[in-house]
């Protein structure tokens, strides 16, 4: 027997069975106790992100994902936003202390990450969202030390690994971070009597964190509750991805666009497609495996890494944004610019340098070598008239001759022009308001990055 998510797809409805062929179960306190305890009804679960920055990154949506996992098996997901952890800082895999936060950049980072989780998990409830500032902020330090300190041991603390790896270090560990699984452990206690939580899921780095949480709750509330860990999702090197380790794939398109979102994950490895297909998207897993099957029959075509990409792209930026990324991908590597939306010409504009044209000059006919120079593609006019005479510009996919000019009839959708140079260099020419103003509009716009 199987649950439909909304887009039809099959879940198995034993979830543990489901998140171990995924590969998303690195470690768990008792395995059979936890999946009789599935099994037997709805649980309340959670998972913290501390808000250290103003979005989560590609490592964080692991966990919201797993919360929607829980979320269509019929469980219920609590997502927590560290508002007093995240002053603090977990030391977990990190070699140095945090710079710890102000109140104001606290709260943006809050309400930014909060938007992020929504997307994840919808708005249509079914879900809880909770601050540990709330139960943290007003709490005494002698209240704190009687109800949580005396349960712990600091034998049990120092022989956390990310506590010994800081401690052997240069810079050693401040009581502050040290402090740190303390706050955790209080969360789960107080989530667990107040939001009913009998399991809290984080990567494998955390597990010394979330051990400490099971048993404070055993020892203060005597009640037996879980925990799982999926394995670290780590950067080629070996390194851990974080907002902090130099990996980072944000889930703000202000930070890392869409476009370059969706490319990160046409770019995956085939050695590493089903991992990512099973990690980052809600598709069954007989689904991923015959996306993997029929990828491997035809590599070339890199089907699986546009499928995925696709699939994690419309979970953090919609489906239309992903439609999007898709069409400006498929014009920029080989597709017709004419047949690409108005969404994807604009982020194409974004991504790539744009030259502003005014229609008056777009009329008389612009100079396709001016262009080149204008966007950076080449370093002067008679470079660029050199690069058109050898056959190595086109425009909308079309090679310009010597002579030819860039006009109005070369505007798609009213607007913009695509200028190649060789096989993988563009630029756009974009329309500037008709103003009236001198000719070439606002000049050149740089772009986020060069494809």
């Amino acid at each position: 027997m199987r649950a439909v998510t909304e887009q039809g797809d099959a879940v198995p409805l034993d979830l543990l069975e489901d998140l171990e062929a995924r590969g998303l179960v690195h470690a768990s306190t008792d395995r059979d106790a936890l999946r009789s305890r599935l099994a037997t009804g709805p649980i309340a679960v959670y998972y913290g992100c501390d808000p250290t920055r103003d979005s989560l990154h590609h490592g964080n949506l692991i966990g919201l994902l797993m919360l929607r996992r829980f979320q269509e098996a019929g469980h219920r997901p609590v997502a927590l936003a560290g508002g007093a952890t995240g002053m603090v800082g977990d030391p977990s895999g990190r070699s140095e202390e945090r710079n710890l936060l102000d109140d104001e950049t606290l709260e943006r980072n809050l309400a930014a990450i909060t938007a992020q989780i929504t997307r994840i998990l919808g708005d249509g409830g079914g879900w809880a969202l909770v601050d540990n500032r709330t139960w943290t902020a007003h709490l005494r330090l002698l209240d704190f030390l009687r109800d949580v300190g005396k349960h712990v041991t600091v034998n049990q603390m120092v022989a956390r690994e990310s506590v010994k790896l800081r401690m052997a270090s240069e810079h050693g560990i401040s009581f502050t971070e040290f402090s740190y699984m303390l706050l955790q452990a209080n969360d789960y206690l107080w989530l667990h009597r107040h939001e009913a939580v009998e399991l809290q899921i984080g990567g494998s780095d955390q597990w010394g964190n979330i051990l400490s949480g099971v048993d404070l709750v055993r020892r203060a509330d005597a009640h037996a509750v879980h925990a799982l860990c999926w394995p670290l999702l780590t950067s080629a090197g070996g390194i851990k991805v974080g907002k902090s380790t130099g990996a980072q794939l944000w889930l703000d398109p202000a930070r890392t666009s869409t476009y370059a979102f969706y490319q990160h994950f046409v770019q995956v490895e085939d050695a590493d497609l089903r991992r990512h297909l099973a990690w980052f998207t809600l598709l069954p897993v007989e689904k991923i495996d015959d996306l993997v099957r029929a990828h491997l029959a035809a590599p070339e075509r890199r089907a699986g890494q546009r499928r995925l990409a696709f699939e994690v792209t419309s979970l953090v930026h919609g489906r239309d944004a992903a439609a999007a990324a898709e069409g400006a991908a498929d014009m920029l590597f080989g597709g017709a610019p004419e047949e690409a939306s108005v969404a994807a010409l604009e982020m194409v504009e974004a991504e790539v340098p744009r030259v502003d044209v005014a229609r008056r000059e777009l009329e008389a006919g612009v100079d396709p070598a001016r262009v080149l120079r204008d966007s950076g593609l080449v370093r002067s006019t008679s470079e660029g008239r050199r690069t058109v005479e050898q056959g190595g510009v086109a425009v909308n996919g079309s090679r310009l001759e010597v002579g030819m000019t860039i006009g109005t009839r070369h505007l798609l959708h009213g607007r913009w022009a695509v200028l190649r140079k060789g096989k993988r260099s563009f630029a756009v020419v974009r329309l500037a308001p008709d103003d009236g103003a001198d000719a070439g509009g606002s000049g050149p716009h740089r772009p986020r990055g060069r494809l």
